[in-house]
């Protein structure tokens, strides 16, 4: 912890000398896309796109999930959503698995979660998208992200937005141990390397 206090003391030295001008955000924010993730510590959106600050508007939970829209049980992550593509104006969403996803496991693999009751019941929104014990993690989380951007098309303001063109939705997959990123091609109906 020593040292995150030391670079955070040191932050603000460190931007100057990048020519970072942080002062520049205190007029607002006008991110270029939506970055939907899993909260792996692996996976760190800025470094993977080089986005520097105010680029980037992040939503990150356990498994990357993007639970169904429902305005009789409002989320944190349907609120984060629809105040990125309605007050925000992001024309991309990006939904980013990953390789090694402890949570796509947990719901593949059927793991005992007895001990992370709330893990259980978060993740009990990516067990109708799963396969069995026998599918392969990284094909597993592949067809993850596919289920979140179908759900992202039941939220009103993504649904909107897609259908006069100001909204496009992304498919990535996150290889933790390369640093390489594929991307979803429909035509194909695979990832392919970005």
């Amino acid at each position: 912890m020593h040292a995150f206090i030391e670079h955070a003391r040191s932050f603000s030295a460190r931007a100057a000398v990048a020519g970072e001008r942080l002062d520049r955000l205190a007029a607002g924010q006008n991110p270029l896309a939506l970055f939907i993730t899993c909260s792996d510590s692996r996976v760190v959106p800025a470094l993977i796109t080089s986005a520097r600050p105010g680029e980037l508007f992040e939503l990150r939970t356990a498994g990357g999930i993007v639970p169904r829209y429902s305005l009789d049980r409002p989320s944190g992550e349907a609120a984060t959503i629809e105040f990125a593509i309605e007050a925000l104006g992001i024309g991309d969403v990006v939904v980013c698995g990953h390789s090694h996803c402890a949570a796509v496991g947990a719901v593949v693999h059927r793991n005992d979660l007895a001990a992370v009751p709330a893990m259980g019941g978060w993740l009990a929104h990516a067990a109708d998208s799963l396969g069995d014990e026998k599918t392969d993690l990284a094909l597993a989380t592949q067809q993850h992200v596919l289920t979140q951007l179908e759900r992202l098309h039941a939220y009103p303001a993504v649904q909107r937005r897609l259908l006069d063109g100001r909204v496009r939705l992304h498919g990535w997959f996150y290889e933790v141990h390369t640093g390489k990123v594929f991307t979803h091609r429909p035509g194909d109906n695979a990832f392919l390397p970005l």
